[in-house]
């Protein structure tokens, strides 16, 4: 495989995982890692990538508000962003974690809803003070420098204590199999925990990243109640998630 061709196929990997592991990469490309260290590092210096113990991370995952780093699927989150809001209602309580699709939909609260936030991300928090009438609580921890997400036993001791009408997750990947998986294990570990904090749980995912898994699970796709999308919920690429349990948006 041409050198192109493989950093094409690993900026895809990022985009999609938004973290990817050097041991995985060498088995999807089938090369050595000695050549996907020195694929990492040269995407690396171009500035397309950040190396990260292990692998490498997303540039606009890790920094969202470096306004020079390119969101990968802008268009698609945002319309995710705008279907989330129809979940929303005036005095709810709400948990959420961080990524790009949710620090859109942060952008996007109307100015004239009244929630309570709770939220493991310091960037999504950030983004949620911009709006008057939110109460925003962040849920504070050790900082996950490769997610920007606080992890660890303070944080799940604290999840114990609260129950919200609704957690919003991201998805590294989903599938109508696995369910929810991450390759991070403090983060599903905090993942967990949100979701057992909440009544309802609903999964903000690019199509893109659908029928995938990674190492570790997070839930089964039963413990999911939304599924939301850029596409229209009775588009055929979505047939495998349809259920009574599991509403499309």
């Amino acid at each position: 495989m041409r050198k192109e061709e493989r950093h094409k196929l690993i900026m895809r990997e990022i985009n999609l995982h938004n973290k990817v592991l050097s041991a995985d990469l060498s088995t999807l490309l089938n090369i050595s890692d000695d050549t996907v260290r020195r694929d990492l590092k040269e995407l690396a210096e171009t500035g397309k990538l950040l190396k990260v113990h292990g692998g490498a991370a997303s540039k606009s995952f890790v920094s969202p508000f470096n306004t020079q780093n390119e969101v990968y699927a802008l268009n698609e989150k945002k319309k995710i962003a705008e279907k989330t809001l129809k979940l929303i209602k005036n005095e709810m309580v709400i948990l959420t974690e961080g990524g790009t699709t949710i620090l859109e939909l942060a952008k996007m609260i109307p100015e004239n809803l009244k929630v309570t936030f709770f939220t493991i991300s310091p960037q999504v928090a950030i983004t949620l003070s911009d709006h008057s009438n939110l109460e925003v609580i962040t849920i504070g921890g050790k900082l996950n420098k490769n997610a920007n997400l606080h992890v660890g036993a303070s944080v799940i001791n604290q999840l114990v204590d609260i129950k919200v009408d609704l957690c919003l997750l991201g998805a590294n990947a989903f599938s109508s199999e696995e369910g929810l998986t991450d390759m991070d294990w403090d983060i599903v570990q905090v993942k967990k925990a949100i979701i057992r904090s909440s009544k309802k749980t609903a999964v903000l995912s690019i199509s893109e990243k659908l029928n995938t898994a990674q190492r570790i699970r997070i839930c089964d796709p039963n413990h999911i109640n939304y599924l939301i999308t850029e596409l229209s919920p009775d588009s055929p690429l979505l047939a495998n998630y349809r259920n009574d349990n599991l509403k499309l948006l």
